[in-house]
Order: structure tokens, then sequence, then C-alpha cells
């Protein structure tokens, strides 16, 4: 085990060195999305054939959330800072040989190898911020964090939409990969004088035998989710997620007699942690369908163009930034019922803007309605995941990073194969959306009520 004790970091250092590691996050956050939108000109520009795009864009997402928990252990052994540079020099070093990949066969392993460098770099963020932050600037960090991560996404399709419709230099969907080099090059340059140094007992071990386990539960897990509702959802797909199932069942009762463990389970032994974490998760769950679901919604029965569709986002950008980035300065009350109301706001906002707006988007409604779901967003996720941290012992960042990235990641991709296969069934768009939206305001309501332990739980502790 490291010592994570927090070294001493000036303010003004500590906000350049924030700077470095959200622009990681920022980088790997888009590139999950930003593809998406270069889809079909890549499939013409390469002759690819569906399968080969399905791996280009949902083979970086599966990389990513299985090698997520061994890649945040792998801080643990080799210092977070070292583990953080060296990811973001493999993701920038793989998005090059994605910009200058020949043939489809090239651009799938490089994809593969830019989601490896992503899972190396993201979950040390979190761990570095837990560790080299306090109090209230830690919850401000955090704050600019939960910014960066969930709105990366939709970031992804607007930069997408730009950079594909202006064809730049005449290089088609290839800028899409290759504007990381110059990002990534200068994050390079500064952060080795910026990011301070992890201390280190020499005692951390990566445990092979979890790594084994762990990556074939999120493998069995994953594939199916992703590939599932394209094939049909045939037979295996439900036998490799019943093995998941076991297999990660089987991974816990490993952890709890593993003298190194790969997730230490003494992070979710806390009250209030287990109830927190679900609850972030579920919110950022029902973010990402709400995403995917209104942005087709938009194209295929509004007629809006990708850009246009990315665009509309905007006031849910908007509202998710504000909020963000001025919860810690609300009274503590406030702050600790912020996990509750916030869900609440998200499920009203999404439910009144597919009341009045999914047959005709009228802006003067739409756009107060998705600042009021970004918002909400927000404060379910900012605020509560500070609350979280502050009940866990530092020692323990990189378990709780690990959560904090493989949580949000899974519960998207299970939202997106359920309640995709929801909206697809549906006999028109419309109707897809609105149930869609209404099963969100449920699991909404439930993430508020999870919510509520750990209100109860830090009130306590302040009182």
């Amino acid at each position: 085990m490291i010592s994570l004790a927090p070294s001493p970091v000036a303010g003004a250092r500590r906000g350049r060195m924030l700077a470095v590691l959200l622009t990681g996050q920022v980088m790997a956050s888009m590139d999950g999305s930003i593809v998406s939108v270069a889809a079909e000109t890549i499939r013409g520009d390469l002759h690819a054939g569906g399968a080969a795009i399905q791996l280009i864009v949902s083979g970086y997402l599966l990389t990513v959330g299985v090698l997520l928990v061994t890649c945040a252990r792998v801080g643990d052994v080799v210092g977070q800072r070292r583990a953080f540079l060296l990811g973001l020099g493999w993701f920038t070093g793989a998005s090059l040989l994605c910009g200058l990949a020949p043939d489809v066969n090239v651009l799938v392993l490089a994809r593969i190898a830019q989601a490896m460098g992503a899972a190396l770099l993201t979950p040390q963020i979190f761990s570095l911020i837990q560790t080299h932050w306090e109090g209230t600037a830690r919850r401000r960090a955090i704050g600019l964090y939960s910014m960066v991560l969930a709105l990366g996404v939709a970031l992804g399709q607007v930069v997408g939409g730009l950079v594909v419709s202006a064809d730049l230099f005449g290089l088609s969907w290839r800028p899409v990969f290759l504007i990381n080099i110059p990002i990534g090059v200068m994050a390079l340059a500064v952060g080795p004088r910026l990011l301070p140094l992890s201390r280190m007992d020499g005692q951390a071990r990566l445990d092979l035998g979890g790594v084994a386990v762990l990556t074939a539960a999120m493998a069995a897990i994953t594939v199916p989710l992703i590939f599932g509702r394209e094939l049909g959802w045939p037979g295996w797909v439900w036998i490799s997620l019943v093995c998941g199932a076991a297999l990660t069942v089987g991974f816990v009762r490993y952890e709890t007699r593993a003298r190194y463990p790969l997730l230490d389970l003494a992070s979710v032994r806390p009250r209030g942690v287990k109830p927190g974490l679900v609850a972030c998760w579920t919110v950022m769950g029902c973010y990402t369908v709400f995403l995917l679901t209104l942005t087709l919604h938009l194209q295929t029965a509004l007629g809006f163009s990708p850009l246009h569709a990315g665009l509309a986002f905007v006031p849910y950008a908007l509202g998710f930034g504000a909020l963000s980035l001025s919860w810690t300065r609300f009274p503590q009350r406030l702050q600790r019922a912020l996990p509750i109301a916030g869900p609440i706001a998200f499920a009203g906002g999404a439910s009144l803007l597919v009341l009045f707006c999914r047959d005709q988007w009228q802006p003067v409604v739409a756009m107060p309605l998705l600042l009021l779901a970004g918002a909400g967003h927000a404060a379910g996720y900012s605020p509560l995941i500070a609350q979280i941290t502050a009940l866990v012992e530092p020692r323990l960042a990189s378990a709780i990073s690990a959560l904090n990235s493989t949580g949000p990641m899974l519960a998207g991709v299970t939202a997106v194969a359920g309640l995709g296969s929801v909206y697809f069934a549906a006999p028109s768009s419309a109707d897809g959306l609105v149930r869609v939206v209404v099963v969100v305001a449920v699991l909404l309501v439930g993430g508020a009520a999870c919510a509520v332990g750990v209100a109860r739980r830090t009130s306590s502790g302040s009182a």
C-alpha cells in the first residue's frame, strides 16, 4: 500500500496542476463520442464495413471499461503522477496513429491503443485531486472535474460535427484524432514540472489473479451490453451477462482475502458510501441515455443536422457548468440537500422538455428546461461525490477513483443497451423518447432516495 499523504502545493501551482489534469480528462472524454459524428465519413473514406465501424466507435468504450480498475491500481504501484503522464503520452501517440491510419484495420487497433491510454490516465485524475486538495479547495476541484467528465461527451459531438464539416486541410475525418496531438504535447511538456510526486513505501503490488478475474468479468458484462442490441440479443449475450455477474461476485470474494487487493473494499465500508455511489452512477447513466435518445430524436424526427443537434445541448452544458462552479459557495445545509434535489430537478426538466417539445422544437421553452436539467444533473453528482470522498481515507483514493470511473461507464452502457432498445422498439421516435424519459425520471427519483443516506451521514458527521 502506498502512502498518499497530501504534499504541500501552492495555490497558483495547484490551479495549473488542475488545468493539466482536466486537459487529459477532456481529451479522453471527448474521444468517447467525437468519433460517432465522423463514423459515416470514415466508413465512406476507408470502405469500412458495419462491424469495423462498430469496433471503432464502441471498442474504445469497451477497452476503457475493462481496464479502468486495473489502471487505477497501477497508479498505486508506480505513482499516480507517473501513471497519468504515461497514459497521456500513450493516448497522444495513439491519437496520431489513428489520424494517420491507412486502412480500417490499423484504425481499429489504434483506437484500442488510444483507449488503453485513456484507461491509464483517467483514474489518476480523481486520485490526485483527492490526495492533494482538501476542504473547500477539493470541493471546487471536484466541481470542475465533474463538469469536464459529464460534458466531455456532449462536447465531443459538437467538436466532431464542427471538425468534420470544416474538412480541415482536406483531411476529412482525420483531424478528429489529430487535434489531440498539440494539446497532448503541451500537457506533456508542462505536466512533469507541475504534477507533484506521490510518496510510496514500496509495498504496493499489482495482483495478477485479481486482474485476470476482473478483466474477464468486465469483458463478459460490457461486450454483450455494447453489441447485444445491434445483434438482436442472441442467446450468448445472456449467458455472457450471467457469467459476468458470477465472476464479479467471485472477484469481490477474492478481494476480501487478497494480500494486495486490486480494489480495496475498505473504501465502501463507511456508512453512506455505497448508496452515494449508486446515486452517482444512476445520475450519470440517466444522462448518457437521455443525451443519446434526445440527439437521435432531434436528427431523425425533427430533421436536425448532427452539429445542430449537438448545439441544442448548449443550455444543458451551461446549467451544468454554472451549478458545478457555484455549489461550493452555498451554505452547508444546502450543499447536503443538493444531491437529493438535483436528480428530481433533472427528472422534471427532462420530462417537461419531452412533454412540450417532442413534436416541435421550441427554443424558448426548451432552453430553460435544458438549463434546469443540466443544473439538476450537476447538483446530483458534484456535491455527492465530494461528500463521498470526505467519508473515505486518503489512502483509498485510487479505489474510490476506480469506482467513480467504472460505475458511470457501466451505468451508461447498461442504460443505452436497455433503454436504447426501448427507444428503437417504439412505433415512433417521439413515443420512444417519452418511454425512455419516463423510466429515466423513475430512476432519478430512486437516485435521490439513495442520496438521502449520504446527507444524513454527512449531517451527523458535521454536527
